[in-house]
């Protein structure tokens, strides 16, 4: 049995968090940073390079969050870091547009076939609240449909969870959405078929757009059947409603066409986020040209941002993408993470732990106390979170940085090297028997 190991020190992010509280609620700028669900302090981060992260106190990680998703390439990528201080010496800003919108627009669109034109914004909530505002724009329909355990961000229509019943209004799951916002989004289980016709029964004529995540990886990773998704695309055509895939997560990540060419299917309006910006603030929407249309100027669908297009951002994406578009990328990272993946998955085999291990493209996720693999939200047993907490704090210990809350994915990197798995390994294999002693 290995024992518990001595916590790593957390002296210096533990002062910065006490006066980070009297300066931020939580004393964070977004809920997770908290550490409410794990052990300890947050740790402020000092600086990255490649695959790993020093906190102020000094210690090193191998990193497995990547900013939650954009650093595919990992941390301090020169092609990158070069082209933001290219564009630093240009400017910041200029409210007007530039050259590398149409760089970038053109990387993307040239490579992916499920949208004809784009729209930048500055982050992934953005995008999809634009989405939503097309569809219902164009449909001329209020109704919007998410799935339990899919999360597109903060905006007030879809920060909503599931009532009580097979079909239901969604209710509000923060204070300050008004109750007549959730009235407009309605909230099933995911890999319910019954659900979705009946949605369409009860609200025929009234749904503007289905919305969903790639692949939902936002509450545990929910890998959907690929004849479920067919059906999804399926039953909105018929209906004369859109389905938005919210691709902020797995766009660029499972490849250039994202999950909409995992699954062979062809989405109305796509949402993206995260790698586009190599690790800058960007978002962005894309469609067919008779969607795009309908948004201003051309069309009466109103949306707009000062910052959205912002050069530095689209400096960082261009030099971010122009990487992934190298022949034999994708291929080469779902081949390193299948190897460390399933180094895991023999580990827990073989000691009979109750838990998996479950990857798509270069992500996976670690869940406990489970039977099989999850589809749906429900499937997850929030008790099971409990062994998550002490396998994080294990992790902390041995130099390993996974995402401050067991519901949360990991992300292999093109910069992890062979040695930074290995230990990564080595370090879960360590942490398990403490986990489970």
């Amino acid at each position: 049995m290995t024992a518990t190991t001595k916590d790593i020190s957390r002296e210096k992010s533990a002062e910065l968090f006490e006066q980070a509280k009297t300066y931020f609620p939580g004393g964070v700028n977004s809920p997770v940073r908290a550490f409410k669900s794990v052990h300890g302090t947050p740790l402020f981060i000092d600086r990255g390079d490649k695959a790993h992260l020093w906190d102020a106190d000094g210690n090193e990680f191998i990193d497995f969050c990547c900013s939650w998703g954009p650093l595919i390439l990992g941390h301090n990528t020169p092609e990158i870091r070069e082209a933001v201080a290219s564009q630093l010496s240009k400017g910041l800003s200029f409210g007007a547009p530039t050259r590398l919108e149409n760089e970038l627009a053109d990387l993307i669109l040239s490579r992916n076939q499920k949208i004809d034109m784009i729209r930048f914004v500055s982050s992934g909530t953005e995008a999809v609240m634009s989405a939503i505002r097309l569809a219902r724009g164009y449909t001329k329909r209020d109704k919007i449909v998410k799935f339990d355990g899919c999360y597109h961000g903060h905006s007030d229509s879809l920060l909503v969870k599931a009532g009580s019943g097979l079909v239901t209004f969604g209710e509000t799951s923060s204070a300050g959405v008004p109750h007549a916002f959730a009235q407009e989004t309605i909230v099933i289980a995911l890999n319910d078929l019954p659900a979705l016709e009946r949605v369409f029964t009860d609200f025929k004529d009234e749904i503007a757009a289905v919305i969903i995540e790639g692949i939902p990886a936002n509450n545990g990773l929910l890998i959907q059947d690929k004849d479920y998704l067919h059906f999804l695309s399926d039953i909105t055509k018929r209906n004369g409603a859109l389905l938005i895939m919210d691709e902020v997560i797995t766009g660029f990540r499972l490849g250039f066409e994202g999950a909409a060419a995992y699954y062979d299917i062809q989405p109305d309006i796509i949402t993206y986020g995260k790698i586009i910006g190599g690790g800058m603030p960007v978002g962005a929407y894309g469609a067919s040209k008779e969607l795009m249309h309908c948004i201003s100027p051309d069309g009466a669908v109103y949306q707009a941002g000062t910052l959205s297009g912002n050069p530095v951002a689209m400096a960082a994406g261009i030099a971010a993408l122009r990487l992934l578009a190298r022949p034999g990328f994708y291929e080469a990272l779902q081949q390193k993470t299948e190897g460390f993946v399933n180094q895991v998955r023999q580990l827990i085999q073989q000691n009979d732990y109750p838990m998996q291990i479950t990857t798509v493209g270069c992500i996976f996720w670690i869940a406990f106390d489970t039977k099989g693999p999850s589809h749906r939200a429900d499937q997850i047993d929030p008790a099971s979170m409990t062994h998550y907490k002490v396998l994080h704090r294990e992790l902390l210990n041995r130099g390993i940085y996974f995402g401050p809350s067991g519901y949360e994915v990991g992300f292999v990197s093109a910069a992890h090297t062979e040695e930074d798995l290995q230990k990564t390994a080595g370090a879960i294999e360590e942490a398990l028997k403490v986990v489970f002693p």
